[in-house]
């Protein structure tokens, strides 16, 4: 039986993921459907994993679709993700 990954949803994450989807509500089961396929395998294709640069080197992007992304920190040695922030490709990665 393949391991399922831990999400971890910190306080600060929950605030902006109920404004992301207060915000566009028609992208909820597809952000959905991102959440469950990163706890199967985050290196699913269509999440597009990648691990991100600058300011944010540390932190992974996955795509809930392609305008919108959520980033994570990748703690495979525990198998947990850590969510940290959800929003339009410029938001996410501020």
């Amino acid at each position: 039986m393949k391991k399922k990954f831990k999400l971890l949803y910190p306080k600060s994450y929950i605030r902006r993921a109920r404004t992301f989807i207060q915000k566009h509500p028609e992208l909820l089961s597809q952000y959905e459907k991102t959440l469950k396929l990163l706890e199967l395998n985050p290196k699913h294709p269509s999440l597009r994993l990648h691990p991100l640069k600058g300011k944010l080197k540390g932190l992974h992007s996955v795509s809930i679709n392609i305008g919108y992304r959520l980033t994570i920190e990748l703690i495979l040695t525990e198998s947990e993700i850590v969510l940290v922030n959800i929003g339009s490709h410029d938001e996410a990665y501020r």
